[in-house]
This record gives structure tokens, C-alpha cells and sequence, in this order.
């Protein structure tokens, strides 16, 4: 079967693409599909009309239009509808209700609506992307967020059959009057890789090989910046030689309000903010933890996402310390893979962390099945014969 996938953005610096769409194109084609991602590379404009084959899958970039952002859209838009029907495709699979790959989506679907013999259009959603979801999170125009919302909405409803990366998600399509036998859930989901190397990143840091270590990979924008602070300062506490390596960016200058508690609350000795990572060292920063915490406030764009973070860290063999909401709990197995807190309750966190830290053996046992279970329950491999089976049943190709 001859497969487009059409991706929200380009491969660079976003990790939707790498992280997602990547492993699982390259997991079809080893069941004998051929898979192209058609991209609108915005996010990286040096790549504008190039090819190139990564992992072993073709990757088109659409030719980027003109400045104007209206005009952009429209014309950016009909390009990657003309670059999937290109590749003469017996499906489309589109990542992402929303923006230019949602509209060349909308085309088809519209034209086939109209009799046009044109292949499906599968849906894969990874995060409620509207009213209530990342529209609230993202800061986008009043416009913007109302063409996000119609959009998601029309295109769950029309789209021949949707993928779901979380329960949550699968919950709102349901909610939304869309048959469970239409859905699929197809969480993020890890392969094997080997460890990074932490004691490099210990001695680039000054981190001493003794010195324990709260190890947080964010965006910051999934929890209450003031209970991180509170479990931050209790850690702190408890154990006084304890250092923080905080590794991500905020979108908000989070990282500054977390320098200034940390003055406040007597921790700013502590933290050692790492920012954005470029990915290929990612895995020796992982590494260089003892302890990960995993804060997720209990909302609704926490219940839908899945978190791939999460899987990083376990895969790292890291013992998490998470709030029990959405994907979380269904990553980790409480107490045997992991330990789980109920959301903002910012003491069991820091009191689970604590424990961890003071106990080796214990974290390195669940770091150990963090990354076991993983491998055991969220293969590529398998749900990509998964979704090849939900393509032959579901789809009227």
C-alpha cells in the first residue's frame, strides 16, 4: 500500500514529526508499505521544495508560498494537496486537525464529499487542539484559535476513520458522537535505544559523581509553575546536596520565575538550567539524572496529550515521579515502574522524590521496569500491525 503522510510542520527544530510520524512511517514500511511525509517545512524555511530521505523514509517539503500570511496559507495549502495526490497514494494519513495540512486535508475530503475518486483521508490526533485545549495554551490570534477549532471539529467528523494518541482523546471523539469503531488508539510509543552517556554531562555541568540528582525535561507549561517551586524547595530541604537539572524551554520566561523562587526559597544554588538541547545530546542530559519528576496538572489538554517526554525518561531508565493523570498512568505502573501522585499534590511528589533519592536500589529497580514495561506494552512494531489492520478493515480503499 502506497501511504502519504501529511505532516503539520516541517522535521526541524519540532519534534511532532521525528518523534511520531518518523518511527511509525518507518515501521509500516518494514510490513511492506511505502510511506512518504509530505511537509510544509515553515518551521524550517531552508528546506523550502527540498527531498530528502530520512530513516529510510522520503520526506518532501512543500514549496513555501508567498509572504503574505493569507495569501501563504491558501497557496502553501494547495501545494501539499497537490504533493500528496502526487505520490499517486492509496491513503493520506493527516497528523494534526489544524493549519496548512489540515486545509489540503479539508480539499480533499470536500472534493471527495463531491464525487471526485480521491483516496481517503485518515486523522491522527495528539492533542485536543481547541476550545479548552493547546488554543488556550499556544498564543494564537481570536482568528486563528476560531479556524483551529473549526477545523478539528470538522475534520474528526469527516475524516474516513481517526488514530488517537490518548484516552482522552478517544473520550472527546466519542463525546462528539464519532462511532468507537472509527478509532484507534495509537499512543506514542518507544523503540529500543541505548543509554546515554550522564557522567560526560555531570563533569561539563561540575556536578559531582556523588551528588544526587532531580532530573525535569519541560515545556513548563503543563503544571502550576508554583508547586514546582514548592516541591523544588522541600526537596531542597531533605536533601541539601541535591541538584536540579531542568532541561526545555518556557514559553512564558518561566525559567525565570524558577531562578527567583529559587533565591527566595534558599535553591537557587541548586538548579542548573540546561534549556533547549539540541536532540542528538539529549539522551546524555537524561542520563545524567537520578530521579525524574513528571508534573501534570489535571486539565484537559493534559488528559489528551501523550506525553512523549514521559517515554524519554523512562526509556532513559529513570525512576519517575508523576501525576496521576491521563497518559501518565498509562505509562507508568504505580509502585512497580514508577510512582504516581495525585495531580497538585505538590507533598507526595517532593516525599516520593526524596525517597528515591535516599534509596538506590529501589530507583534503579523501577528505572529498570520503566523502560521494560515500555518496551513491552507501547512497541512501534506493534501497533504499527495494528493500524496496517485498522487501514485494511476501516478504510475503503
Amino acid at each position: 500500500m502506497k501511504i502519504v503522510f501529511l505532516a503539520p510542520f516541517g522535521i526541524r527544530p519540532k519534534g511532532t514529526v521525528i518523534a511520531r510520524m518518523l518511527p511509525l512511517a518507518t515501521e509500516l514500511q518494514q510490513l511492506g508499505h511505502r510511506v512518504t511525509i509530505v511537509a510544509p517545512p515553515y518551521t524550517n524555511p531552508e528546506d523550502s521544495g527540498k527531498e530528502e530521505v530520512v530513516r529510510g523514509v522520503l520526506l518532501r517539503n512543500a514549496r513555501l508560498g508567498p509572504r503574505s500570511k493569507a495569501l501563504s496559507a491558501l497557496a502553501l495549502s494547495w501545494r501539499l494537496f497537490r504533493a500528496a495526490l502526487a505520490e499517486k497514494p492509496d491513503l493520506v494519513h493527516l497528523f494534526k486537525p489544524k493549519g496548512y495540512a489540515g486545509l489540503a486535508a479539508m480539499f480533499q475530503l470536500s472534493l471527495r464529499r463531491l464525487g471526485l475518486r480521491l483516496p481517503p483521508v485518515v486523522l491522527d490526533t495528539d492533542d485536543w487542539e481547541g476550545r479548552g485545549g493547546m488554543n488556550e495554551v499556544l498564543d494564537y490570534s481570536p482568528l486563528e484559535k476560531y479556524l483551529f477549532a473549526a477545523q478539528e471539529q470538522w475534520l474528526l467528523r469527516n475524516a474516513c476513520v481517526v488514530t488517537v494518541a490518548s484516552r482522552g482523546l478517544a473520550e472527546q471523539a466519542v463525546g462528539m458522537g464519532i462511532p468507537p469503531e472509527r478509532l484507534l488508539y495509537l499512543p506514542n510509543c518507544v523503540a529500543t535505544t541505548s543509554e546515554g552517556n550522564g557522567t560526560a554531562v555531570r563533569e561539563r555541568l561540575g556536578i559531582g559523581t556523588e551528588a544526587p540528582v532531580v532530573l525535569l525535561y519541560t515545556r513548563f507549561f503543563e503544571f502550576e509553575q508554583e508547586r514546582l517551586h514548592r516541591v523544588f524547595g522541600e526537596i531542597r530541604r531533605r536533601v541539601p546536596g541535591v541538584r536540579f537539572l531542568v532541561v526545555g524551554k518556557g514559553r512564558r520566561g518561566e525559567e525565570g520565575e524558577l531562578l527567583a523562587a529559587g533565591r527566595a526559597g534558599g535553591f537557587s544554588d541548586a538548579l542548573l538550567m540546561a534549556g533547549w538541547v539540541e536532540p542528538a545530546e539529549l539522551p546524555d542530559y537524561l542520563a545524567a539524572g537520578d530521579v525524574a519528576i513528571y508534573p501534570f496538572a489535571d486539565n484537559l489538554v493534559n488528559r489528551c496529550k501523550c506525553p512523549a517526554k514521559l517515554t524519554e525518561l523512562l526509556m532513559a531508565g529513570k525512576a519517575v515521579v508523576g501525576d496521576r493523570v491521563g497518559q501518565v498512568a498509562e505509562y507508568v505502573k504505580d509502585g512497580v515502574s514508577g510512582i504516581l501522585c495525585d495531580p497538585g499534590d505538590w507533598e507526595a511528589m517532593a516525599a516520593g522524590t526524596v525517597e528515591l533519592l535516599l534509596d538506590p536500589e529501589r530507583r534503579h529497580g523501577l528505572g529498570r521496569a520503566g523502560r521494560q514495561y515500555l518496551l513491552e506494552h507501547f512497541s512501534w512494531r506493534d501497533y504499527a500491525v495494528q493500524l496496517d489492520r485498522f487501514y485494511r478493515e476501516h478504510v475503503n480503499l
